[in-house]
């Protein structure tokens, strides 16, 4: 951003305005998907689509629009309210729901709220520090920049961007998992390469071999160990005085060690109040002893903490993340310790609550990040971002509102997330020793792998996210993305890899598009 020109403030009335028209739309469009598909679709690009072509319209006022700045924290809106809203808030309350706790649905919306703007704090304070640097991948926040940016420009990025949004259409229209086939073009070989490794794995597994790893708990168990090696992986990276990344020196990021560890710290510890506030609103104490009940309050403030990390990391590197399956394994793990179903109904709620807006605001800090220059103006990167922020926090709010008003409805007419069906089903069932002792026999290898890689590459996490996701074909997709991205290198050199991450990108925001639209069609159908 030109040191000269000033960042679009959120309060300024035509950006306000979209802001709240755009939030509305995405919380509707989150809601509306999640209860019928129960997946959650990426809005960011059409929320800049909006933007654009109101900047179309010819009179004076809708000119402001043509600002990318402007653009940016439109779809920073969009995108917050749409997961703020499906993620973040309707499949927590709708936990209590399924379970036939009616009177844990208040205090569950409350304590998934809290979580909602504490995650979304710790990502601001967070981003672009050695723990989640503003150059690492970032996927999807890449394809809406480029969209943006050539949306400016036009030129060769426009053509590029054109051709890899046709392609990325065709794929889509295939079958093909072309958000997958992108991420290989601009992400870390390594970490992709396990990816597409647990994909392969999970893809081929039954058919070829007759095994059922999810309930042989393969993947909850490397997960559980590479998850452990990570956390500590980051203690290391943010508490000691000699962590090292292989992406940038930190005098080249906006959030120092020194901020990131404070931001850890109260990030537990506004967790745990919020989980104290919950529990007491929910009379959960009256469920537990004394010390279980603290017990209960640590471990619902850490699964809150871990989840947000490993689907931030997994986020960060595959522009996946699995953050279903992590809560579920929080889950597994507070039944093991005893947990009642109240409790647990709570914890999970409280855990779900945080990651994918935790993820979903990485990516849209990183699509602001581009268009500001990549960093060059520490200032104007920090301002934008505080923008951004704001506009998310806005987004977040008439999200909260929404759902406050319209879930006695959806419950009424037995409209509800259906991942919440497996969570409850998940506590009834309880689980066992014999459950324990498989995670803990694969969270050895999943520890070593993490181990091996280190937390610049996150091999053993994203061998897991792999594992963890079931898309079909994305195996190869990542895969001969991995292949075509080499040889294209070997034979061009460094040169190529920006005209293919602008290809890369088309493909991403095609597939999201494809995505968004067969979703919307379906619903309506």
């Amino acid at each position: 951003m030109n040191n000269e020109e000033k960042h679009p403030k959120v309060f300024e009335l035509a950006t306000l305005i979209l802001i709240i028209i755009t939030s509305v739309i995405g919380a509707i469009i989150g809601i509306q998907i999640i209860v019928t598909l129960g997946v959650t679709p990426n809005t960011a690009i059409i929320g800049a689509l909006i933007a654009m072509l109101v900047s179309r319209i010819p009179m004076h006022f809708f000119k402001k629009y043509q600002s990318i700045h402007r653009q940016n924290l439109i779809q920073t809106a969009i995108s917050s309210a749409t997961f703020g809203a499906a993620n973040s808030l309707l499949i927590p309350i709708g936990i209590p729901f399924v379970m036939g706790k009616t009177d844990l649905i208040f205090p569950a919306l409350i304590g998934a709220a809290l979580a909602m703007f504490v995650d979304s704090f710790m990502l601001y304070r967070l981003f672009d520090s050695k723990l989640f640097p503003a150059k690492e991948v970032w996927a999807p926040g890449v394809a809406t920049a480029e969209s943006i940016l050539a949306g400016q420009k036009g030129g060769k990025r426009a053509g590029l961007l054109g051709i890899g949004a046709v392609i990325g259409l065709i794929g889509s229209m295939l079958s093909i998992p072309m958000s997958a086939f992108g991420v290989a073009f601009i992400g870390n070989e390594f970490a992709l390469g396990m990816f597409g490794l647990g994909l392969l794995i999970t893809q081929y597994a039954t058919p070829l071999f007759h095994l059922d790893l999810s309930s042989m708990y393969v993947p909850q168990g490397i997960m559980i160990g590479a998850g452990i090696v990570a956390l500590i992986q980051a203690g290391v990276l943010i508490f000691g005085n000699k962590g090292k990344i292989d992406v940038e020196s930190e005098e080249e990021m906006t959030r120092s060690s020194a901020s990131a560890k404070k931001t850890l710290g109260l990030g537990y510890l506004l967790y745990f109040l919020i989980s104290l506030v919950v529990a007491v609103m929910g009379g959960l104490y009256s469920h537990m002893s004394i010390g279980m009940f603290i017990l209960f309050l640590l471990y619902a403030a850490f699964a809150a903490i871990v989840h947000e990390i490993i689907v931030g990391i997994a986020a960060m590197h595959s522009g996946w993340f699995p953050a279903f399956a992590v809560a579920l394994i929080t889950l597994l793990i507070g039944i093991l310790l005893g947990f009642p179903h109240e409790a647990l109904a709570i914890m999970v709620a409280f855990s779900t609550a945080t990651g994918p807006a935790f993820a979903d605001m990485g990516f849209d800090f990183k699509t602001g990040y581009i268009i500001r220059g990549n960093g060059k103006d520490k200032q104007a990167e920090q301002e934008g971002r505080k923008h951004q922020y704001h506009a998310g926090l806005i987004a977040f709010g008439i999200a909260l509102l929404i759902i406050a008003a319209s879930y006695h409805f959806l419950f009424s007419q037995k409209m509800f997330p259906p991942v919440d069906a497996v969570y409850v089903s998940t506590i009834k069932a309880g689980a066992s020793i014999k459950i324990a002792e498989q995670m803990a026999v694969w969270a050895i290898p999943g520890a070593i792998i993490q181990l091996i890689g280190g937390p610049s590459k996150q091999l053993g996490v994203m061998l897991a996210t792999g594992l963890l996701i079931s898309t079909a074909n994305a195996c190869w997709a990542v895969l001969i993305g991995l292949l075509i991205r080499i040889v294209v290198v070997k034979i061009w050199g460094k040169k190529a890899e920006a005209p293919m991450g602008i290809l890369a990108s088309g493909f991403i925001a095609a597939d999201a598009l494809y995505s968004f639209g067969t979703s919307v069609f379906k619903t309506i159908k």
